[in-house]
Formats: C-alpha cells, sequence, structure tokens
C-alpha cells in the first residue's frame, strides 16, 4: 500500500503570472514543494497535475512524475481543487498502484516545515478522515468580526450566551492556510469536514500563500530569515 503525494499546479495565474515556477531563492517554487515530499520517508510517490508542459518539465527535473496533462475542464480558474485531486488519484490507482493515503501539498505554501507533514500523516489515526492546516486566527467571530443582519444593522458573527468581554473568553477559531491535506484513500470521497475531521495548527510564519507579488517577496524574506536563523 502507498502513500502518494499530490501537487496541483495549474498554469494559468492571475495575480503572480507563472508564479509556480518562478525563481525564489534560486529554484523554482514547486521545486520547494516537491523537495519536503521528497524528504518525508512515509511518502512513496510524489505526483504533480498541471496543464503546462513547461511546469511538467521542470516537475520532472526536480523529482516529482507527471503521468498526464490535464484536461482544460480542470486547468480553469474557476475548477475546485477537490476534483483535481480526485482526477489525479483516480489516475494513479487505475495504472495499479495501491494508494493508502494522500498528501496534498499545495507549491504556493512552500514555507511549510517537513515536520508540519509529518506531523499530519501521524493525525490520520483510524478514526480520522482528512487533517487540515490552519493557523490561529486574528479575528473571532465571537468578539470583533461583524456581519450585516437582515434588518440592516450590523452585529457579530457569532453570538455567545453570556456575551464574550474579552477575546480570551471566545472559543478558538482558526484560519485554514490550505498548505496540507491528508486523507485515507478510503475518506478521499468525503471532503474535508465532518467528525472525522483532524487539525494541525501551523504557525502564521510558515502558513503565508502566495497570491500576489508581495507575498512572493515576503516569502522570500523569511526563507532567509529561517536559513540565517533570524526568529
Amino acid at each position: 500500500m502507498t502513500t502518494i503525494a499530490t501537487i496541483c499546479a495549474r498554469g494559468g495565474s492571475q495575480g503572480v503570472p507563472g508564479k509556480n515556477i518562478r525563481p525564489l531563492l534560486g529554484k523554482p517554487l514547486i521545486a520547494h514543494t516537491i523537495e519536503q515530499a521528497l524528504a518525508v520517508d512515509e511518502i512513496d510517490k510524489v505526483y504533480v497535475s498541471t496543464d503546462s508542459e513547461e511546469i511538467a518539465d521542470v516537475a520532472r527535473q526536480w523529482g516529482a512524475e507527471v503521468p498526464f496533462m490535464r484536461p482544460p475542464e480542470l486547468a480553469t480558474a474557476e475548477a475546485g481543487k477537490l476534483p483535481v485531486i480526485h482526477h489525479l488519484v483516480d489516475h494513479i490507482t487505475g495504472q495499479g498502484v495501491a494508494v493508502k493515503r494522500i498528501v496534498d501539498l499545495d507549491p504556493t505554501s512552500p514555507l511549510r516545515a517537513v515536520s508540519d507533514i509529518t506531523a499530519c500523516l501521524d493525525l490520520l489515526t483510524e478514526d480520522a478522515d482528512v487533517v487540515i492546516t490552519a493557523y490561529e486566527a486574528e479575528k473571532n467571530p465571537y468578539f470583533n468580526m461583524v456581519e450585516q443582519r437582515p434588518d440592516g444593522g450590523f452585529g457579530l458573527s457569532k453570538q455567545m450566551d453570556p456575551p464574550a468581554l474579552r477575546r480570551q473568553d471566545a472559543p478558538a477559531v482558526y484560519s485554514m492556510n490550505a498548505s496540507i491535506y491528508v486523507w485515507w484513500y478510503a475518506s478521499l470521497h468525503k471532503g474535508l469536514y465532518g467528525p472525522g475531521t483532524r487539525l494541525h495548527v501551523m504557525p502564521r510564519e510558515r502558513s503565508v500563500d502566495i497570491d500576489t507579488p508581495i507575498d512572493f517577496e515576503l516569502v522570500g524574506l523569511l526563507m532567509r530569515n529561517n536559513r540565517a536563523g533570524v526568529d
């Protein structure tokens, strides 16, 4: 039985054109994630799903397998990630690979540590379906997030009785960083949320997702600081 890593890297990026292969500290962005996956002993194979021949070539150069070019209907800006993962996993199992676990790694989140990946794998116990990653949210819907009500006024997004007078009194909430997802093959069809969902909390400094040129600069700065041993 095999544990595979899936990396979904579409060619068309609106925020940062060509970002998946844009150089970051001397190597293409996607290479950082491929290297992390290859460094995890529990991961047996690393697969990239892409619609770009250029990304495919780079991915192969850095040690990943690219079994096909992603079909156009799964390569649009509107296409969801879960169908792309299903498509890739279905292809792999159709080739006779006995997939046991799927570790999906987003190439635009290169600040994750290898230890984050192994921690997620450890959380995927027999009673779990999926492990997701997040960081502690800066705003809390029980305390300082508001939304408009049907009467036109505004109020807290979520209510407590009695109300939370301090943020510390409100339930902890988290912002998903989309860095790592881990499923059993048998539970992939269940998606992300349910009684079998487990959470690995990552620090904010390892949770930056590259979506804009400023994000790219920030990630580069954080990586340089990490290499220099700067907190």
